[in-house]
C-alpha cells in the first residue's frame, strides 16, 4: 500500500503554498483554505474526500515530526478536474500504512488516505534530509481521455 515514487502528473506552480509549524487548529484553517479554491475551481465535490486527506497528512506532521514544520501546497491539476495537494517536511522517517488493530489509538490515516484519493504517494529528499506526501483527488464527470476511462484502484493492496 505505501511507495515511494515521483508523481504521474506535473502539477506546475501551486496555487497555495503555506510553510508553517503546525498546531492544533492548522489541518481546520488548511481546510477552509483548500475548500475556498474547491469551490472557486467548480470542484467541490472532492472537498469531503480532499479535506479528509489533508486532515490525515497534517495529523502525521504534528504527530512524527519535530518541530511540526511542513510546506503545504495546493494544486488544481492541469487537466481542470482534480486536485494535488503535497505536505513537505524535514523528517526523513517515510510513513507506512499499515493496518493495526480496531482499538489501536492511530495507525490509520494513511489507510484512510489511500480509501478516499485517487493517488498518493512519497517523494524522498534525493539528500535525506525529509520527504513530500501526496495526494490527488479527481473528479471523474469532469474527466476525459484516457483519465475518465481509468477506474478508482481498490481501497487495499499494493499498487502497480
Amino acid at each position: 500500500m505505501n511507495r515511494v515514487s515521483i508523481p504521474r502528473i506535473d502539477p506546475g506552480e501551486p496555487v497555495y503554498r503555506a510553510d508553517l509549524a503546525m498546531g492544533e487548529h492548522s489541518a481546520r484553517h488548511l481546510r477552509r483554505i483548500m475548500r475556498l479554491y474547491l469551490t472557486t475551481w467548480d470542484l467541490l465535490d472532492l472537498a469531503p474526500a480532499a479535506e479528509l486527506a489533508l486532515t490525515e497528512l497534517i495529523a502525521n506532521v504534528v504527530r512524527h515530526v519535530p518541530g511540526r514544520r511542513c510546506q503545504t501546497f495546493i494544486f488544481r491539476l492541469p487537466t481542470g478536474d482534480g486536485v494535488r495537494v503535497e505536505v513537505a517536511d524535514s523528517s526523513p522517517a517515510i510513513p507506512l500504512a499499515i493496518k493495526r488493530d480496531e482499538l489501536d489509538d492511530g495507525g490509520r490515516g494513511l489507510i484512510l488516505v489511500n480509501a478516499v484519493t485517487d493517488d498518493w504517494g512519497v517523494i524522498k529528499r534525493w539528500d535525506g534530509t525529509g520527504k513530500t506526501v501526496w495526494f490527488e483527488c479527481v473528479d471523474r464527470r469532469k474527466s476525459t481521455g484516457d483519465r475518465a476511462r481509468f477506474s478508482p484502484r481498490p481501497p487495499t493492496g499494493p499498487r502497480p
